[in-house]
């Protein structure tokens, strides 16, 4: 809001800017000691511009105070889709190359996490995953542990939330792995499901700062609850990450599919080779990509052994368990194959 101090003495009249910060760590927008907003300052010494709290107010004259909000304004966006701005990033604004600032983006950067580590898609089908994402609101993730399947879903699901396409995160799962039997754990529901949670948990501390994550889970802005409680919500303006899908059954996959409401984004994720339900009891993920693969709104990406980002070990664990069961399942169908005529009768 814009409104005029008038200076008395010299009969000048300047305006002030006020900026509220939303969603915003101050030690990360501002930088160490405010060396972000000094620099601005610098560049700007007949302006005015103070910082408190959540708050920017800039006093100077029109054209000037329109330079700087243009400027903090890019530098939000900049802060919303990386989580840091630092003094490199100030003097690219300051020197109207905001182009070079956004072009950091780039690269397979999906935001910057906590101390400004970078979270990055580092294999193709990773990035696959990310580009399925962008262009499609339903994407099945399909691979083995260790493929970073979960970690990216999050990552991009953090994202949207950062830059405001989306207003909540909701993250479910099955909460054991024979279904949703949870009286006999200890404590409440939150307590009961956090142990099946804390992959999603750790990837969360990566990418927001704590207290910042404490604040999204106590406001429910960051949402953590087994896929029963999902039954009968409309789930709008969301990012929903559907997790070790390959455990729910048919009729929970259906429901949590179809909770979705307008400007939401899901990203169902699963192992088909970890599938824990009772034998006779069949995987809604298994189900959900045969009866869904023809519809192009849809994307799916397979993962696989390459895209292992854990020990190296693991994946030639992976690979050594895909070649015993391709192995087994070889077995299994050269004696199930039919006997000619000529074999019985050497019999």
């Amino acid at each position: 809001m814009f409104y005029h101090v008038i200076n008395n003495k010299n009969k000048v009249v300047l305006v002030e800017k006020i900026i509220q910060l939303e969603n915003v760590a101050l030690p990360d927008f501002f930088g160490a000691e405010d060396a972000n907003l000094r620099e601005i300052r610098l560049a700007f010494p007949e302006s005015r511009i103070l910082a408190r709290g959540n708050e920017i107010r800039i006093q100077g004259s029109s054209p000037e105070i329109v330079k700087i909000n243009e400027i903090i304004n890019q530098l939000l966006e900049h802060y919303h889709q990386f989580g840091k701005v630092d003094v490199a990033d100030v003097r690219l604004c300051l020197n109207d190359d905001s182009a070079s600032l956004l072009r950091k983006d780039k690269d397979d950067t999906i935001i910057f996490g906590v101390k400004g580590l970078p979270i990055k898609a580092k294999t193709t089908n990773q990035q696959a995953l990310v580009k399925a994402s962008n262009e499609k609101d339903i994407v099945f993730a399909l691979g083995p542990a260790g493929t970073g399947k979960t970690y990216v879903a999050v990552a991009l699901a953090v994202r949207a939330l950062k830059n405001k396409l989306v207003r909540k995160i909701v993250i479910t799962r099955p909460a054991v792995e024979a279904g949703e039997s949870l009286g006999f754990l200890p404590g409440d529901m939150r307590e009961k499901i956090d142990p099946y949670l804390r992959p999603i948990y750790d990837a969360f501390e990566e990418m927001i700062p704590s207290e910042k994550l404490n604040h999204y889970l106590e406001e429910n802005i960051i949402e953590i609850a087994p896929i029963a409680f999902m039954r009968g919500r409309t789930l709008s303006n969301a990012f929903i990450l559907l997790d070790e899908a390959q455990n729910t059954t048919s009729m929970q996959m259906k429901m949590c599919l179809t909770r979705m409401g307008q400007n939401s984004k899901m990203i169902i994720t699963g192992d088909v080779s970890q599938i824990d339900l009772p034998s006779k009891q069949r995987s809604g993920l298994v189900d959900a990509v045969h009866i869904l693969k023809k519809i192009k709104d849809i994307g799916f990406v397979y993962l696989d052994g390459k895209d292992v980002v854990r020990h190296y070990l693991v994946r030639q664990v992976i690979e050594a368990y895909e070649r015993n069961t391709e192995e087994e399942q070889n077995h299994k169908e050269h004696h199930q194959k039919p006997r000619s005529r000529e074999e019985n009768q050497n019999d």
